[in-house]
């Protein structure tokens, strides 16, 4: 079994926001795959899915962005988690927009979502998939990650949901090392 988390902020105020890119990626993956189980559990939404008969949970933790390791780490314990079957998809600033940058571990850059996860994980060695939204130039960063993509953003990043799905689908079979080779620093 796989665990894709994306991260985000529940609810419509949050909706279409740059800090939701991670939830945005998953409900990409829920378009393409019949979804056979959906629930609440774990401070999160669950889909079970499968891909290329892979069990995979696309998991939208809905504890807010900087508590997602409440979330995470109970799922992680419940199921019996190797962390080579998890990976966490959130948006990073310190990338241009559309950027998708693919880990097997590392820092967590600032991120407070990634700051969390790794406190409840007691760990940073876990896959993680990094999507550009850049760096505002006037604006404060929780304004920032807190506003709507503008119009040409908006396909860009679109563009590059549709290009992380393609990149975790090929996650769930063939595992980190071939994704990063193919899919690092892709840019449509």
């Amino acid at each position: 079994m796989k665990v894709i988390v994306g991260l985000g902020n529940p609810g419509k105020d949050y909706k279409n926001t740059r800090h939701n890119v991670g939830y945005m990626v998953l409900e990409e993956l829920a378009a393409r795959f019949q979804i056979e189980k959906q629930e609440s559990k774990f401070d999160a939404i669950i889909g079970h899915i499968r891909i290329k008969g892979e069990k995979v949970l696309l998991v939208k933790p809905l504890t807010f962005m900087n508590l997602s390791g409440k979330s995470v780490q109970p799922l992680v314990n419940w199921y019996k988690l190797n962390l080579d079957d998890l990976i966490v998809v959130y948006d990073d600033m310190d990338l241009p927009i559309g950027t998708i940058r693919i880990r097997n571990g590392g820092g967590n850059g600032g991120h407070n979502g990634m700051k969390s996860i790794a406190a409840h994980l007691n760990t940073q060695e876990f896959a993680r998939v990094r999507i550009g939204i850049d760096r505002p130039e006037k604006q404060d960063a929780v304004t920032w990650v807190l506003g709507r993509f503008n119009e040409e953003d908006q396909e860009q990043i679109g563009r590059t949901i549709k290009i992380t799905a393609d990149a975790l689908e090929k996650w769930a079979t063939v595992g980190i090392v071939e994704v990063m080779n193919t899919y690092n620093n892709a840019k449509p």
